[in-house]
């Protein structure tokens, strides 16, 4: 992708109606754009680390057997009616319309009820389940405050998945499977280390879930850690009853802020009996089918990630999520130098490593400047000094240091992924 053509541009005007870190950093550096509060467009840019969040989930949910598919939006009344959830009083944040027949429709929040209604179709003996289907879908939510950037809106992309099993010992079977693959997810994205399954409430889902929530300044949430024993509670939750049950006293809790990252519900047969969904087991009896519903907020993700470690200077992207991995800056306008700018870049997408290239006719400082507040992980330079030397300076966004090498030691270093290092062993020597 080279500057010239894209189409967004930088901003140093901070948004004045934007109060979270998140959505100021993403607004000037041109990753997304406000429609109005908590509903954000996601540019090319935005959209490139969106993709790359979904397709980490994606890759962790095939993992555990998990089948892709799209449900609709356009959610019918009467389904929803059935498990209650269509009541405003149960359910606060529906979005309905009605078509020009007068039936009322909504726009799904979520999407257990229509998944149900849908397997209904395909499940009729033992030998057909276990199933988990998911899904990456803008969800509708009429929120009564929507605050924090993309950290919370009203429109979002989220990663909704669906078990189905026989009975509880099959369907904790894949519980415990998604808590792993979720794990592995933050530990790609690189909020791992920061990121606690945490016991909690299930709002309008079920009594109670899991959360999955990331030590964040400006996240929402309360929670308590004991990070001896790796657990966490939700303080909504936090009660002598949940302590005793999982065998801590409340002194022992870090008390500490975060943002709720994914989710996972255990329904149980509950929603089954309600609209009817069943089976036929080994013995030809008819019994309900075990449900469990897990999400992940990919656009929260994202913004939860920008506001984590962004900087003074901007966004600071992980290299699994960021738009690009290198941001190449050509300065001067010599022949030599942009032949030799245009040859790298070429080189680098020819082996398919992600580039920003600022091939604009602006001065150095401004290219500088919008590297570091679009955060692409690597800075490469190539001008009229860097071509005497015969070789390229390479600068890390996590640190001040820069290293000297040449273009195949670049590309070499990128792929078996030891730039940073290589960078910092440079700065040491």
């Amino acid at each position: 992708m080279r500057l010239t053509q894209l189409f967004t541009k930088t901003s140093k005007n901070v948004p004045a109606d934007e109060t979270s870190k998140n959505a100021k950093l993403l607004i000037q550096a041109g990753f997304i754009y406000k429609v109005m509060a908590g509903v954000y467009a996601y540019t090319p840019l935005g959209l490139r680390v969106v993709e790359r969040i979904k397709q980490i989930v994606r890759e962790e949910m095939n993992a555990i057997q998990g089948q892709e598919l799209i449900m609709t939006n356009l959610q019918p009344r009467e389904h929803w009616e059935t498990t209650t959830r269509w009541d405003d009083e149960i359910v606060d944040v529906w979005f309905k319309t009605k078509l020009k027949d007068g039936t009322e429709l909504g726009l799904a929040w979520s999407h257990e009820e229509a998944i149900i209604e849908m397997m209904r179709q395909y499940v009729n003996s033992y030998k057909d389940l276990p199933i988990a289907v998911y899904q990456f879908q803008t969800k509708l939510r009429n929120e009564l405050r929507a605050k924090s950037g993309i950290m919370r809106g009203r429109e979002f992309v989220m990663k909704d998945m669906y078990s189905m099993s026989i009975d509880a010992e099959q369907h904790e079977k894949f519980y415990q499977s998604s808590i792993e693959a979720y794990k592995k997810v933050y530990d790609r994205i690189g909020i791992g280390e920061d990121t606690y399954v945490t016991y909690a409430s299930g709002g309008a889902f079920t009594k109670y879930s899991h959360e999955f929530q990331t030590i964040c300044e400006a996240g929402e949430d309360v929670i308590y850690l004991h990070r001896g024993k790796n657990i966490a509670i939700n303080e909504e939750v936090l009660d002598d009853e949940s302590l005793a049950n999982l065998g801590i006293s409340r002194d022992e809790l870090e008390e500490v802020k975060t943002s709720e990252v994914g989710n996972i519900f255990n329904f149980g047969t509950d929603k089954s009996q309600q609209m009817d969904f069943g089976f036929t087991n080994k013995d030809g009896e008819r019994q309900f089918v075990h449900l469990g519903s897990y999400g992940i907020g990919v656009t929260r993700l994202m913004g939860v990630v920008a506001e984590k470690f962004a900087d003074d200077r901007g966004l600071v992207w992980p290299e699994a999520i960021a738009p690009a991995t290198v941001y190449l800056a050509r300065l001067g306008e010599d022949s030599s130098v942009s032949q030799a700018a245009d040859k790298l870049y070429d080189l680098l997408t020819t082996a398919n490593v992600l580039v920003l290239y600022d091939d604009r006719e602006v001065r150095a400082g401004e290219k500088f400047a919008d590297a570091d507040l679009m955060g692409v992980p690597y800075r490469v330079v190539i001008s009229s000094k860097t071509l005497e030397a015969g070789k390229l300076e390479v600068k890390s966004r996590r640190s001040p240091d820069t290293a000297m090498m040449t273009s195949e030691e670049l590309l070499q270093h990128i792929q078996s992924g030891d730039l940073a290092q290589v960078i910092s062993q440079s700065a040491a020597a």
